[in-house]
């Protein structure tokens, strides 16, 4: 990167120098990239690790693992929004989950604004993931609320993107028990006059249950299924909030 000045260089030769080619390869690379969403990394490296690569000084000391690769670099500067993993971090459950959440829902939406961008595709998209991105991130559920709110003040091209820009960022924070229960109870809130006294218990049970780690969140999200068939409710329904991705991934716990 030219303006940290970090150069990539040859291990056992700092004279032969790779930034420039690399440079030259990423801008001839990268623009067939857009369509794109989602793309693995290889962890520590020089090109392509995403984070904790090692930099050394000129006379070839190490300064720690503090930067990022070359490649990655680029790609994440050109593409924000996308969302990017290394392979080693693959094997964390928590983060395996999460990329491939947010991978879902970056297509989803890139398919939603495929033959072009509306206000109305994106109302009906944000409806369906409100409570998907209450479970990463309150504070972004309210800042995409208003976003689409103010939707009109904004260029079509400049919203489309900083929508997906604000929607990755939020659902990369991990969802914690305590969010997931907290969606948990909003979406039982839109059963409570459909509900009798004995399964408004029964569900309020599972969903401490779920909080305390007793029983996994697929618990309490198969009994709410149970009864919005029971007792359908288009808008809770749509929310992506119970399948992500597909459940056959077998990714919940």
């Amino acid at each position: 990167d030219e303006k940290q000045n970090v150069r990539l260089v040859q291990s056992n030769d700092t004279r032969i120098d790779h930034t420039q080619s690399m440079l030259d390869y990423t801008a001839k690379t990268l623009p067939r990239f857009s369509d794109l969403s989602g793309y693995i990394v290889c962890a520590k490296s020089p090109s392509c690790g995403m984070e904790r690569v090692r930099l050394f000084d000129a006379k070839g000391q190490q300064l720690g693992k503090l930067g990022v690769g070359l490649y990655t670099h680029q790609l994440m500067q050109k593409y924000p929004w996308l969302p990017v993993e290394e392979d080693g971090r693959l094997f964390d459950a928590d983060l395996r989950e999460n990329f491939i959440c947010r991978v879902f829902s970056c297509h989803d939406y890139q398919q939603t604004m495929r033959d072009g961008f509306s206000i109305g595709k994106l109302v009906a998209f944000h409806s369906r993931y409100k409570f998907l991105v209450m479970a990463h991130s309150p504070a972004a559920y309210r800042t995409l609320g208003r976003l689409v709110a103010q939707a009109k003040l904004f260029a079509p091209d400049e919203l489309c993107q900083r929508y997906l820009l604000e929607l990755m960022q939020a659902l990369k924070n991990i969802a914690t028990r305590k969010q997931h229960t907290n969606v948990l109870q909003h979406l039982q809130g839109f059963l409570k006059h459909s509900l009798n006294a004995d399964a408004k218990q029964e569900l309020t049970e599972l969903i401490h249950r779920y909080r305390q780690g007793f029983v996994p969140l697929l618990a309490p999200i198969t009994l709410l299924q149970h009864h919005l068939k029971l007792q359908p409710n288009s808008y809770v329904s749509s929310q992506r909030y119970f399948e992500p991705y597909p459940e056959s991934l077998g990714l919940r716990a």
